[in-house]
């Protein structure tokens, strides 16, 4: 039986080295030919010419930002701890109610401690995540966070999204150059091409103007959510993924005695709430694939009612630099929230832009900090994209297909993440954004295709099971290299021939 393995997992080799070989040469070509890309379209906001001001602006602050979340929260306490003012308006300060945006990966954690803010998850009841556990067919297994060289504090943490947000918004506030109001940003106010300030509705209905050399845009993006409570998981400690038909569940803690659970719907058309429908279809097609632990909680939630819907969209970083504005957060590049990986790309990017931004004392040359900051989305793409594409690829692997070759494809990725060893840790590892590299990605992500057609060449290879192998490497291809051409080859896996990814001569003093 190992000889028969072995032969099968060489001819595997053979099979997915000649199809890595050509589609190779295809990215190379795609590498090439590719286009500029387009403005996608996610600065929502209309943009007002500026009133006359006879060439000055009466600014008062060095930065607006536009939205409170996790990153406009986040990047205000930054940018005010270097010494900048800071001016940010959000359009409601409540706490939020959101049901994404609770689990943090180990690296978002590390980006946390780098920016000073990881006291933030204290005293919200954040819970330490240390791995995945994967369930299919009723089989399961589990996979750790490679934690063992990092500090004992070092791990995931799941909580509810507004109390986290509450905490950086109050650090963020207690700073004396941090300004944090509630009210709704209605345009950017531009003159001759370049982003001076923000038009914006105060709470009490009053129309204002507010100045900054820079404007930075954080809009929250908006899956079906529901809170499990008092429910003991399986794996303590641990996030859930069930791959179920028709798309994974996901669950994880978020408190001491709550356990959030997201299931995808794919298509347009959701279920609706209101008369029962969403209910019937969580009851009859969600839970019976769910671990036998985890039912009757699941059950008890969805009796209870309280269940949300938010969209769920993936939207690659689409640069469109424009003097005085700089996109962040969602508002800039979304991906699945399968992979919990928003956070972490968010964090990412503060610590980029604030290590940009502490070369510069003066940030009124709007055109030189323009091209100054482009830099950030070239320098960003590594790690974001990474992030991105590995969530974007695992759903659609974990997602359920008639399809014999995803079928396979399927299987294959879980089978070899339940390998152990270099098999999980490896993917683990990017998931968990403590070793984002595009290639460790490419790598580990053939490196299961080509285990899955060495399992469908055993025990006796046959010209149908040739095929389907075959099959399994073009799907495979299918998966991951439009997602990666859509977030840029060139810039993700050879950033250093960008000329932005070069940091541009600061703007004179």
């Amino acid at each position: 039986m190992a000889d028969q393995y072995t032969w099968g997992l060489i001819l595997g080799a053979v099979l997915g080295l000649v199809a890595v070989y050509n589609l190779g040469l295809l990215a190379l070509y795609n590498l090439v030919m590719r286009n500029k890309s387009e403005d996608n379209g996610a600065d929502s906001l209309r943009k007002t010419p500026t009133p006359a001001l006879n060439g000055e602006c009466p600014f008062d602050a060095d930065v607006i930002v536009v939205g409170a979340g996790v990153a406009g929260a986040a990047l205000a306490n930054t940018l005010a701890k270097d010494g900048r003012r800071v001016h940010v308006i959000e359009r409601d300060l409540s706490e939020p109610d959101r049901i994404v945006g609770e689990l943090l990966q180990p690296g978002g954690y590390l980006k946390l401690i780098e920016l000073g803010l990881e006291d933030c998850v204290e005293q919200i009841d954040a819970q330490r995540v240390f791995g995945y556990a994967l369930f299919k067919d009723g089989n399961r297994t589990q996979i750790s966070y490679p934690l063992e060289k990092f500090h004992s504090d070092v791990a995931g943490r799941g909580f509810h999204n507004g109390r986290f947000v509450q905490r950086l918004r109050e650090k963020a506030a207690s700073l004396p150059n941090v300004r944090l109001e509630q009210g709704t940003v209605t345009s950017l106010l531009e003159e001759k091409g370049t982003i001076k300030g923000v038009q914006y509705r105060t709470k009490a209905g009053e129309e204002l103007t507010a100045y900054a050399p820079l404007t930075i845009v954080d809009v929250p993006s908006c899956f079906v959510g529901l809170v499990l409570e008092n429910c003991n998981l399986p794996f303590e400690n641990n996030g859930h993924v069930v791959l179920a038909d028709p798309s994974p569940i996901l669950f994880y803690p978020i408190s001491s005695n709550e356990v959030r659970c997201l299931v995808d719907i794919p298509g347009q058309k959701v279920p609706s709430i209101s008369n029962g429908e969403m209910a019937n279809y969580l009851k009859t097609v969600v839970a019976p694939q769910i671990p036998r632990e985890i039912f009757h909680s699941f059950v008890a939630a969805v009796d209870g009612g309280n269940i949300k819907t938010m969209p769920n969209r993936s939207m690659p970083a689409a640069p469109y630099p424009t003097p005085g504005a700089l996109l962040m957060g969602d508002a800039f590049n979304m991906r699945h929230p399968l992979t919990g990986g928003g956070m972490t790309v968010a964090l990412s990017d503060i610590v980029i832009l604030r290590n940009l931004l502490r070369h510069l004392s003066n940030l009124n040359d709007a055109p030189a900090l323009c091209n100054y900051l482009e830099s950030f989305y070239t320098l960003r793409k590594p790690v974001a994209s990474t992030i991105n594409t590995l969530a974007g690829a695992l759903y659609q692997v974990f997602s359920a297909s008639p399809d014999e070759a995803r079928k396979e494809m399927r299987q294959a990725c879980f089978d070899y993440l339940s390998l152990g060893g270099i098999f999980s840790s490896g993917p683990v590892s990017l998931l968990s954004g403590l070793n984002p590299r595009p290639l460790i990605l490419v790598l580990h992500f053939f490196a299961v295709a080509i285990y899955g057609v060495g399992r469908i060449l055993l025990p006796f290879p046959s010209p149908y099971r040739f095929w389907i192998g075959a099959r399994i490497i073009t799907s495979a291809s299918g998966i991951i290299f439009p997602i990666m051409k859509a977030e840029g080859l060139r810039q993700m896996f050879f950033p250093a021939t960008v000329p932005a990814y070069y940091y541009q001569a600061p703007p004179s003093n």
